[in-house]
């Protein structure tokens, strides 16, 4: 997942453009398919355990636009672009015009981003439908383009927000906490890996292209929005019985706003609790685990807490 485009005063949502070209040499060296929106729905909807790319940006800036686009129109690389409808046309974002251009290519798909990209996740339902509504009307006016693909602005989500997307018609729905999709994955709260300046750099995104899915049953508490009362969330991972041995995993936290080793415990075979040692003090809680196969892939989970009240 992209946002900007070498505005290098933005490095936590800015990647180089060199590093950008060097990691579409690098999945193209690693023998990794891009695929179009119409082949992830075939792919994410049947077991499958070819790896694929989906390349996703956010925003719809226009350092995209200038910098990016020629590069994925020159090479047809497919890409779904999310776009929140207020901003386009002003300063800094791609306008109508632009963005009816490059729907014109088939390996191109435009999907909602909200319309304010607001923290949605802390408005009321009727807020967060209205919001919504405006942008898929926008899309129909401006473009005459409907999308079932939605990102959560800033990666936020409740469950009550999930229904309401779903509910719009949406069939997928893209959070920011990392992690690899399969069948197995909630698709109303599917994942991705960040890529900016920092976490662009090569050898972490050679790292990035070794991860694999981890399946799971289900991830306690279901509500991912929590407030001080449940905070810190009591966190148990439920996996399949016949899943991969992942005797192995290990998780890592950032409660109190610093990284740690998590301590973990498995409660049985197949569940896994996670103790966190202070509540988490950003809006926005992570955990992330992984466990390392003898191939050197890693089986990779991230989960996203939303605080309430921060």
């Amino acid at each position: 997942m992209y946002h900007r485009f070498e505005e290098n005063k933005y490095p936590s949502t800015n990647i180089r453009l060199e590093d950008f070209k060097l990691h579409i040499e690098t999945i193209k060296n690693s023998n990794l398919k891009f695929i179009t929106y119409l082949e992830f729905k075939e792919a994410i909807n049947k077991k499958n355990n070819k790896k694929k790319i989906l390349l996703t940006i956010d925003d719809g800036f226009s350092s995209f636009y200038k910098n990016a686009w020629p590069i994925l129109k020159k090479q047809k690389i497919p890409f779904i672009i999310f776009v929140n409808t207020k901003t386009v046309g002003s300063p800094g974002y791609m306008n109508w015009n632009e963005l009816r251009e490059i729907l014109k290519f088939d390996f191109v798909h435009i999907g909602n981003h909200s319309h304010s990209h607001d923290y949605l996740v802390d408005k009321s339902d009727t807020e967060i439908k209205k919001d919504i509504e405006i942008s898929i009307k926008l899309f129909k006016d401006k473009l005459n383009h409907t999308t079932d693909f939605f990102a959560y602005p800033f990666g936020e989500y409740k469950n009550s927000y999930k229904k309401i997307v779903k509910d719009l018609g949406f069939n997928y729905a893209f959070g920011q906490h990392s992690g690899v999709m399969d069948l197995t994955k909630d698709k109303f709260t599917l994942p991705r890996f960040p890529i900016n300046e920092k976490y662009g750099e090569i050898k972490r995104f050679k790292n990035l292209l070794r991860t694999i899915p981890l399946p799971y049953k289900k991830i306690i508490p279901e509500e991912k929005y929590i407030g001080d009362k449940n905070n810190p969330p009591d966190v148990k991972v439920v996996f399949f019985d016949d899943g991969p041995n992942i005797k192995n995993i290990n998780c890592y936290s950032n409660e109190e706003n610093k990284w740690r080793k998590s301590k973990i415990e498995f409660i049985n075979d197949n569940e896994l609790r996670i103790f966190l040692d202070g509540k988490f003090t950003t809006e926005r809680g992570r955990i992330n685990c992984s466990s390392r196969k003898s191939t050197g892939e890693w089986r990779w989970l991230g989960i996203q807490f939303v605080i309430s009240n921060l």
